[in-house]
């Protein structure tokens, strides 16, 4: 198995638009995050989570030609703002039309067949997505392409949940900023832990540094990493320092293998 992160940056990526903080300004290609996406390949399928604003640029950067699904976590622009990108799948072996198969909670999928309306009417006109949806049951594990996946759902905030994926040994959650102790039980046996963190600080709807190292430290993966952060997580070369053994700071385009 491996995992690509597409992009690790906050709703707003980083560098954020008319900053100049060090941060925003920073060269260091760890600094210069997309909104948060990965990809996860495993026993020959092509998954990946979330598909932003900057799905395109994502996978045009990974020169990406086919993948088999996507898992949305919940309903938020920076989470599935780029779906209609999906075209571009779904006819590059043109005539044969390839679907698109997009999972996400009741919710989420209720948001994506609004602000995409046009892909699923009666009568669409030619050239627009072509998906399927699949409403996952977010306390069952459901099968893509052979391959078994467990919803772990978090509280986002007051109004909203987010779920989260575990795939064999590795379990991806963003914008969590609760979890119950029977979603972390399903955590169990992980070794490969991805939690976000937003800033040091507290935040009412994400985990803060502290919030994620504490989930990693109930999970005890072989090792962890962090995404959807915001420029205020400072220079990655000096807060990657600053976190525990085993556990570090993700940044676009890095690869792990399980």
């Amino acid at each position: 198995m491996k995992l690509t992160f597409l992009g690790t940056g906050t709703s707003q990526g980083v560098p954020v638009i008319g900053c100049k903080c060090e941060v925003c300004r920073s060269q260091d290609h760890r600094d210069q995050r997309l909104r948060t996406a990965a990809m996860v390949e495993v026993e020959g399928l092509r998954l990946v989570i979330d598909a932003g604003p900057d799905f395109r640029q994502q996978m045009l950067r990974e020169g990406i030609t086919h993948i088999d699904a996507i898992l949305l976590t919940h309903q938020h622009k920076d989470h599935i703002g780029g779906i209609d990108d999906v075209r571009a799948f779904n006819f590059v072996d043109y005539p044969t039309i390839h679907t698109m198969h997009i999972y996400g909670n009741a919710t989420t999928i209720a948001t994506v067949s609004s602000d995409f309306g046009y892909a699923f009417a009666a009568k669409p006109y030619r050239g627009v997505p072509v998906i399927e949806r699949h409403i996952i049951d977010e306390q069952q594990p459901f099968n893509v392409g052979g391959v078994e996946i467990t919803p772990i759902v978090g509280g986002h905030s007051k109004h909203f949940t987010s779920t989260g994926y575990r795939i064999g040994k590795m379990a991806y959650l963003t914008d969590f900023s609760s979890i119950d102790t029977a979603e972390i039980a399903k955590l169990q046996g992980v070794e490969l832990l991805v939690v976000n963190a937003l800033r040091w600080r507290p935040h009412d709807s994400h985990f803060c540094v502290a919030e994620a190292l504490q989930l990693i430290e109930k999970v005890a993966p072989r090792e962890a990493y962090i995404t959807h952060m915001a420029h205020e997580i400072g220079l990655h070369s000096v807060a990657d320092k600053r976190l525990p053994a085993g556990v570090r700071f993700a940044y676009d385009r890095l690869c792990v293998e399980i």
